[in-house]
């Protein structure tokens, strides 16, 4: 009876979890305080991936439509019996106060492209919305670090890191997780194999001009390039780079899911201090030859956000295609420039 019974103590002492290690993770990190502007689908999906992920205590969802925010905030917030987490996930109207003192900012406002709208209407309007934004977060959090959504991705990253005057470590934009994201989840599908143990790389502007990196994908380990044959991998390039449009077509409009669980993604390596390498829209000083650009590069991402650029060891082709997706986003950099929007 004696040995059954210290059995059943050391099973129990095995399951129970280690609180020395929950408070001090509770401590680390459990204070932590994260605002995402825009309550629309992808903004309400990023606060939901970050509430479930239970390493912030205030979540705050902020929008210009009244109730919209408080609205889709009270939604999250009664998920956390049913998904049992503790973050306190709150919506506020307009109101840049209640997001004092965040540690991460996601930024998804902006409007979708209408039609009959120019890209240079686009670029104008969502320039005026994003430089607002960040103007008045900084207002009240002068030291977060600025995770940029909204679209056209490079240039309002950009358009942020002019407004904010902040290190541009601090300043940048969600695109190559998503990109890759469906990477991945295509030659998952191809290969009839589990998307964990896919692991790929994917640099250059958000959109057509995308470089995806087949030299540096791999299944497993194994080369991608040794598991599809040529044809098939071109396919699911050319796919991937048209991906959004994709979404566009079949719903009549953008993505959210995957987008908004890409800029939590970031969020927590942040708040963790994960270290993770992801594909970032980040300032180039240098890097790759290339100087005052916005650009999806590999980056690690820490608790002082982007803490590393990596830079890859390109062969001529990929090195041409990177060139060819830095002078289009350059180019929409320009148009911004010449708008004087920030002026």
């Amino acid at each position: 009876m004696m040995v059954r019974h210290l059995f059943r103590m050391n099973i129990f002492l095995y399951l129970r979890p280690n609180s020395n290690v929950e408070n001090k993770n509770k401590k680390n990190y459990f204070k932590m305080k994260i605002t995402v502007v825009g309550a629309g689908n992808v903004g309400a999906t990023c606060a939901d991936v970050i509430a479930q992920r239970d390493y912030a205590n205030e979540v705050w969802l902020l929008d210009i439509k009244p109730n919209y925010a408080e609205g889709k905030a009270l939604d999250i917030a009664q998920a956390a019996p049913i998904h049992l987490y503790d973050s306190r996930v709150k919506g506020v109207t307009n109101d840049y106060s209640k997001t004092a003192k965040s540690d991460i900012v996601v930024i998804t406002s902006g409007l979708p492209r209408k039609p009959g709208m120019s890209r240079d209407d686009l670029i104008s309007t969502n320039a005026g919305i994003v430089k607002s934004v960040t103007e008045n977060i900084l207002k009240y959090s002068p030291d977060t670090i600025i995770i940029i959504v909204s679209n056209p991705l490079d240039v309002m990253t950009y358009c942020a890191y002019l407004t904010a005057k902040k290190p541009s470590s601090k300043v940048f934009g969600m695109a190559g997780i998503l990109d890759t994201a469906r990477y991945r989840a295509f030659l998952a599908e191809e290969l009839n194999c589990s998307v964990k143990d896919i692991q790929a790389v994917l640099m250059g502007g958000h959109g057509d001009t995308m470089v995806p990196l087949p030299r540096y994908t791999t299944v497993g380990g194994i080369p991608v390039t040794e598991l599809v044959a040529k044809d098939k991998l071109d396919a699911i390039i050319d796919r991937t780079k048209k991906g959004g449009g994709e979404i566009v077509n079949l719903l009549g409009t953008s993505a959210w899911y995957a987008p908004g669980a890409a800029a939590a993604q970031m969020a927590e390596a942040i708040a963790l201090d994960q270290k993770r390498i992801f594909p970032v829209c980040a300032l180039l000083n240098g890097e790759y030859g290339m100087k005052d650009i916005y650009l999806g590069v590999p980056v690690v991402l820490g608790k002082n956000g982007i803490e590393k650029i990596i830079e890859l060891k390109l062969n001529a082709e990929e090195k041409k295609l990177l060139d060819s997706s830095a002078k289009a986003v350059k180019e929409v950099m320009t148009v911004l420039d010449n708008m004087k929007v920030l002026a």
